[in-house]
């Protein structure tokens, strides 16, 4: 999960750096595409098959997969990137929330607990930009939070399908290739320079072993300490912002980005298991 927070922190990199040629539309189909041929490539190298019997999991993993991504990418094109990912980490509350609807428990204290820290650090995070342009960007963001919550339940029940990494990365990718160049197709499309295909192969590199290594992390490792880990890509995001960008964010957005941190942590350990069969 480290190793996974390092590369979704570059990837963040390129998807700010490529908004400057590209719409966040085109940003996701260049990431699938690339990632599609690169886990094509290793799939075709070992000889493994992608043939599956859960294809409706499949489905709905890349359905809930490629709408997080587009508001992710969104919300990183108009925010601090440290912002934009910070949101998208709010994922384990929203876990919380679903653990507790589909368990039908009543919610206690410490889980209580750990939604009201996590929403008073959303609230804190997006108060400097209430009044701004930016507050769509901000609630897309946190919309991206929750459908990837969606998604990390359904990496979890592919997992216990027996389904490996490799498999659950071939669907997600082809998916949100699929997706991404009908949504390029109808919204904006921009020629491709040498130098815009690095930055395009450097996204799609990133995020592709990114994500094999997050899909190990939850399928082979403790979901707690996964959960826990994660949140160390919203501390290379930080670093990458202020070294690239200079995004010095106000003390109020710092202890917002710690609170979300710390109720993500204390949600994915106190919140209800959910029944993933």
């Amino acid at each position: 999960m480290l190793v996974a927070g390092i590369l979704f922190g570059c990837m963040g990199v390129f998807v700010k750096i490529g908004s400057e040629f590209f719409s966040s539309a085109e940003l996701v189909f260049y990431r699938s595409l690339f990632g599609l041929l690169i886990i094509t490539l290793i799939i075709k190298i070992r000889g493994m098959s992608i043939a599956t019997p859960h294809w409706k999991a499949h489905l709905w993993r890349g359905l809930s997969g490629f709408a997080a991504l587009m508001l992710f990418f969104y919300a990183i094109t108009q925010l601090p990137l440290a912002t934009a990912v910070t949101l998208n980490y709010t994922a384990p509350l929203f876990l919380a929330f679903l653990s507790v609807l589909i368990l039908k428990e009543r919610p206690h204290l410490p889980l209580l607990l750990a939604i009201l820290l996590g929403f008073s650090g959303v609230v804190l995070l997006l108060r400097p930009t209430l009044h701004q342009e930016q507050l769509i960007a901000g609630l897309m963001g946190l919309a991206s939070g929750f459908l990837a919550a969606i998604a990390y339940l359904n990496v979890k029940q592919l997992g216990r399908l027996g389904e490996p990494e490799w498999r659950v990365v071939f669907y997600f990718t082809l998916i949100c290739t699929f997706g991404g160049g009908v949504w390029m197709g109808i919204h904006a499309f921009h020629p491709v320079s040498p130098r815009n295909f690095l930055l395009l192969l450097g996204l799609g590199t990133t995020a592709t072993l990114a994500q094999l290594a997050m899909t190990r992390a939850y399928r082979e490792g403790d979901t707690l300490v996964v959960g826990s880990l994660a949140y160390s890509t919203v501390i290379f995001a930080s670093l990458w912002g202020i070294l690239l960008w200079q995004e010095i964010l106000s003390l109020t957005s710092w202890l917002g980005i710690v609170l979300i941190i710390l109720s993500g942590v204390l949600a994915s350990r106190v919140a209800p298991r959910l029944p993933v069969t």
